[in-house]
C-alpha cells in the first residue's frame, strides 16, 4: 500500500527511525511523499532516495559517528568556548553534509530535481529572520532554484542542532539552523483537513520517557536544555490532536544524548531494536 511519512527529529537517537522502518517495510507499505525533521530529514531524504531498510541499517553501522564531525583544534574547554561564542557553534557539519552527498550520489540523488516531484520536505528554522522553512517550497524567496539546490545541503541545514554545529548561510544575509527549534514533526505538512485525503499519512515520532514530568532547572545549562525541549516540542504537542496520534508510531527512547557520536554498535542496536518493537506493536492495532 502506497502511503505518506513523517519522521521526527531526535539527533542520535535516529538510529531507532531505522527499526521502525524495518517493520514498515515488512508491512509491505511503501511512501510517496516524505518529510522530516533533524534526523528525521535524514531519514526521509535516504527513504525518498530508495534505500531499503537493510541498506540504511549497513550503512549506519558502517559509518563511525566521529567521522561526521570536523576537526576541531585544541579541542579543550576554552576553544571550544571561543567557537561557540564567535563562529557560533562547535563543528562546521562541512563533513555531515559531505557524508549526506556521497551516499545520496550513490543513489543517483544531488539535487531536488532528481527527485519525484513534492516527494521529499524537510523542516528547518531561519533565526536571522525568525521564521519556519520547508525545502524545498520556500526556495523561491530566497532567490534559489528549488529543482537545483543540493538535498544533502538541506538536510545539513535541518540538521544543525544549535551551538553543537554552526548555522548554515541559505543566502548572503540568512542563517539557518536545525528545524527542530520551530517544528520537530512536521506531521502538519500533510494535513488535509478540508479535502479527502489521497493516502494514509504515517508519522514516527521519538519521545523521552519522561514526557509530562517537570524538568528540574537549576542551572544555566539546565535553563538552556529546558528553553529548546519546550522550542522543539511546543509547536507540534499542541498541533497533534487524536485524530493524528492514531496514526503516530510513538518510540520512547533514553539513555543516549542527542548529539553522542560515540555510540557503540550495541548502542545503535538496541536503538534499531526499540524502533522496531513498538513499530509492531502499532501495526497490531493500526486502522487507516
Amino acid at each position: 500500500m502506497r502511503i505518506d511519512g513523517v519522521f521526527s527529529g531526535g539527533g542520535i537517537k535516529g538510529f531507532a527511525l531505522v527499526g521502525a522502518y524495518e517493520e514498515i517495510e515488512r508491512r509491505k507499505l511503501s511512501f510517496v511523499r516524505l518529510a522530516g525533521t533533524s534526523a528525521g530529514a535524514i531519514m526521509a531524504a535516504f527513504i525518498a532516495a530508495g534505500y531499503t531498510s537493510a541498506e540504511l541499517k549497513k550503512l549506519m553501522f558502517e559509518v563511525d559517528g566521529k567521522q561526521l564531525l570536523d576537526d576541531v583544534y585544541l579541542d579543550i574547554p576554552l576553544v571550544r568556548w571561543l567557537k561557540i561564542y564567535y563562529k557560533l557553534g562547535m563543528y562546521k557539519g562541512k563533513k555531515l553534509e559531505q557524508w549526506l552527498e556521497d551516499r545520496l550520489a550513490a543513489k543517483g540523488i544531488r539535487t531536488f530535481g532528481d527527485l519525484a516531484p513534492e516527494s521529499l520536505r524537510v523542516i528547518t528554522s531561519d533565526i536571522t529572520n525568525g521564521r519556519l522553512l520547508t525545502l524545498p517550497d520556500d526556495l523561491p524567496s530566497y532567490n534559489k532554484d528549488p529543482l537545483s539546490f543540493s538535498v544533502a545541503r538541506a538536510v545539513r541545514m535541518s540538521c544543525t542542532l544549535p551551538y553543537f554545529f554552526q548555522p548554515v548561510k541559505i543566502n548572503a544575509k540568512s542563517l539557518v539552523v536545525d528545524g527542530g527549534v520551530l517544528s520537530n514533526f512536521p506531521i502538519w505538512l500533510f494535513d488535509e483537513e478540508d479535502k479527502k485525503k489521497k493516502r494514509p499519512v504515517l508519522g514516527v515520532k521519538l519521545i523521552t520517557k519522561t514526557k509530562g514530568l517537570p524538568r528540574q532547572v537549576k542551572t544555566g545549562t539546565d535553563l538552556f536544555g529546558a528553553l529548546f525541549h519546550t522550542m522543539k516540542d511546543a509547536h507540534d504537542a499542541r498541533y497533534i490532536s487524536r485524530r493524528h496520534e492514531k496514526n503516530i508510531i510513538f518510540i520512547p527512547v533514553s539513555g543516549t544524548s542527542v548529539t553522542d557520536f560515540n555510540l557503540t554498535d550495541e548502542k545503535k542496536h538496541a536503538l534499531i531494536q526499540t524502533g522496531r518493537d513498538y513499530a509492531k506493536a502499532f501495526f497490531k492495532s493500526w486502522c487507516y
